[in-house]
């Protein structure tokens, strides 16, 4: 019964989520930690955190994660990944057979259109989902948190450095 509550849980989040990973950790934050209970908060940031550093998209990286943790097997990471991915698919297959029949439509692209914002506050929303105790312990999170969002806004540095100097920081300070 877990593994079709996982399937069921995950292919909606994947149906029902627009604007890749970062649009989608709120959605399975509230799935997974408020819903189902399957995991604690805590453990949710840590899987984010992992899901950032590891290749590939973060979605899928966290539903690998959750499907491995709920099931305490690899079945469970497998449908888990399955089930995020294929609405995607489905979608995707369907808009490339009927896409330049629509491509016109007015409906069509005011569609799109409103999902633009849309996808904006959903990403935001992921932020502040983030911005809990577990992860903000001291000034010293609060210090590495500034100089992320510095170095990306205005240092114009690639993720990926950030991510490697805030790694070797936090060796350093912690």
């Amino acid at each position: 019964m877990i593994y079709l509550n996982l399937f069921i849980t995950f292919f909606k989040i994947g149906l029902f989520t627009f604007g890749g990973g970062y649009a989608m950790i709120s959605l399975i934050q509230t799935e997974i930690v408020v819903n189902k209970q399957w995991i604690d908060a805590a453990t949710f940031t840590d899987i984010v955190a992992i899901s950032q550093m590891t290749p590939g998209p973060i979605g899928i990286n966290s539903a690998t994660y959750v499907g491995y943790t709920v099931t305490g097997n690899v079945w469970g990471s497998a449908l888990a990944t399955f089930a995020v991915c294929l609405p995607s698919f489905i979608i995707i297959l369907l808009i490339a057979l009927l896409y330049k029949q629509f491509k016109q439509n007015r409906w069509f692209n005011a569609a799109l259109k409103g999902i633009k914002p849309v996808v904006v506050g959903l990403i935001a929303s992921a932020a502040i989902l983030l911005v809990t105790p577990d992860n903000f312990v001291d000034w010293k999170s609060w210090a590495l948190f500034g100089g992320a969002f510095v170095a990306t806004w205005w240092g114009k540095k690639s993720p990926i450095t950030i991510i490697i100097v805030a790694g070797l920081l936090g060796l350093l300070l912690y």
